[in-house]
């Protein structure tokens, strides 16, 4: 049976999905889903590995051809210098042949990832791995120098790590107002697929799932290693995700605060709220993202939602993704302010 290009290519990735996914009986699977005849699987699975996209590793199962390239760059060589000269070295060549929307957006992540090792770290040498499939690209940019959570809690004389992290989410935070505008992390946090950054035992991510890459690097004595990944099939379009944050008559004016991944427990305390709102001020909309959060302490509402936004009339607080429970302490306390 013969399909279209554009269905086959469904089947193929799709196809290709299951097999990242370490899921079983991806015949059957993709068969039963499409409709199709597994024979016509088989076809496509036999046409793959022609191509060098996966490996066959035993009945019905394959694995994707992965292909691992290393950098090891030294400041002493001059190769810290510009951000653009690395690029061009370690990652032009491995995303020049995807669409232009996905090198525009590892154009932008890499330089301000690349360009933080570069201004902020101190560090003598960076390692750089880009690891590549068919499906996605992922790269680990790793430095030996001042530990980005150390650094941000020592310049804004803060009381922990995690109080550092918690600002990062929020953006605009910079050591170098000069020359920087704090905003690189937050954007590229947001087009690409996965980001964390490690350092110090401690994570910032925008997905605090179960990541092996993410506990290899906990344990990493010094310095700061940055985790990304992007789908090579990606439709995120870099200039819809700076508008959704900013625009030409106020910059950048919109920030989204998730409230799991700040917080190791369940917000219920003033002082976590009153951390949560430091420098809030510095936005015109605040979004307060509960996804995954169970419980909100009544002192941690009352102090987000009635006592800062009280002073603050100039900001919009929208709370989202609130389960019953959070929503109803929500309620409670816009209801008695």
């Amino acid at each position: 049976m013969k399909f279209n290009v554009e269905k086959k290519q469904s089947i193929i990735l799709y196809l290709l999905e299951k097999i990242k996914n370490g899921d079983k009986s991806v015949t059957k699977k993709v068969s039963d889903t499409f409709d199709i005849n597994q024979t016509t699987v088989h076809t496509y699975a036999n046409e793959l590995i022609k191509e060098g996209v996966i490996i066959k590793a035993g009945r019905d199962k394959y694995e994707l051809v992965s292909n691992v390239h290393k950098y090891h760059l030294e400041r002493a060589a001059g190769e810290l210098e510009m951000d653009d000269r690395v690029y061009l070295s370690c990652m032009d060549p491995h995303v020049s042949g995807l669409p232009e929307n996905v090198r525009r957006i590892w154009g932008y992540a890499f330089s301000e990832m690349i360009n933080n090792v570069i201004d902020h770290s101190g560090s003598p040498s960076a390692d750089i791995i880009v690891r590549q499939d068919y499906l996605s690209t992922l790269v680990i940019i790793s430095d030996n120098g001042v530990g980005i959570f150390k650094k941000i809690k020592e310049y804004f004389n803060l009381a922990t790590l995690d109080e550092a992290i918690s600002e990062l989410f929020k953006g605009k935070l910079t050591t170098d107002k000069e020359n920087h505008s704090g905003e690189g992390i937050f954007f590229s946090s947001k087009m690409v697929d996965f980001f964390a950054i490690v350092s110090d035992g401690k994570v910032f991510s925008n997905d605090i799932f179960d990541n092996s890459q993410v506990q290899e690097y906990k344990k990493k004595s010094e310095g700061t290693v940055v985790i990304m990944e992007l789908s090579n099939f990606s439709n995120k379009i870099p200039k819809d995700i700076f508008d959704q944050y900013a625009d030409i008559d106020n910059g950048f004016f919109k920030t989204v605060l998730p409230v799991r991944n700040i917080f190791d427990m369940e917000p219920v305390s003033r002082s976590q709220a009153k951390r949560l709102c430091n420098r809030l001020e510095d936005f015109r909309e605040v979004v307060i993202d509960f996804e995954g959060v169970k419980w909100m302490g009544q002192g941690f509402a009352h102090q987000l939602f009635v006592v800062f936004a009280s002073g603050h009339d100039g900001i919009k607080l929208e709370p989202i993704n609130m389960c019953e429970e959070v929503e109803s302490m929500y309620k409670h306390v816009i209801n008695t302010r």
